[in-house]
């Protein structure tokens, strides 16, 4: 296989000699409250990255959030850019300040960010491969 190299099946795909920048966020919030922050998240952070500059198109190539069932109150938010200046896009202060501003109105209760894994790998967190299953999980 070459460096940048795509393979597919009917049953998976493979990728790999990407250099995707990676942006890792680890939150912390009172158990009680992750519903809540994980819908407003979502309604603030999520689509109006996407959409809200009305860009051309979509800046961010994924978006996972993942829980930690052995820290109630831990959400980790992985975001895959689909390039630097993609990222750039939305990180502008202006845009970010305005978006922090209009979570905190609404959720109304602390949020601690715990880490920015990015930031301390100051930005050099890429994904250079996936390999991803076709279907979901399975329903059984």
């Amino acid at each position: 296989m070459s460096d940048l190299e795509s393979f597919e099946s009917s049953s998976y795909s493979y990728a790999r000699g990407e250099r995707l920048p990676v942006e890792v966020l680890v939150f912390e919030v009172t158990p009680e409250d992750v519903n809540d922050f994980l819908e407003l998240d979502h309604d603030i952070w999520t689509l109006k990255e996407a959409f809200g500059q009305r860009l051309e198109r979509v800046p961010f190539l994924s978006k996972e959030v993942w829980l930690n069932d052995s820290r109630p109150g831990q959400i980790t938010v992985v975001f895959v850019w689909e390039s630097m200046e993609a990222w750039d896009t939305v990180g502008q202060a202006e845009f970010q300040q305005a978006l922090q501003a209009e979570f905190d109105a609404k959720f109304g209760r602390p949020v601690k960010l715990v880490r920015a894994y990015h930031e301390l790998a100051d930005m050099g967190i890429h994904r250079y491969s996936r390999f991803e299953r076709d279907e979901g999980p399975s329903t059984d």
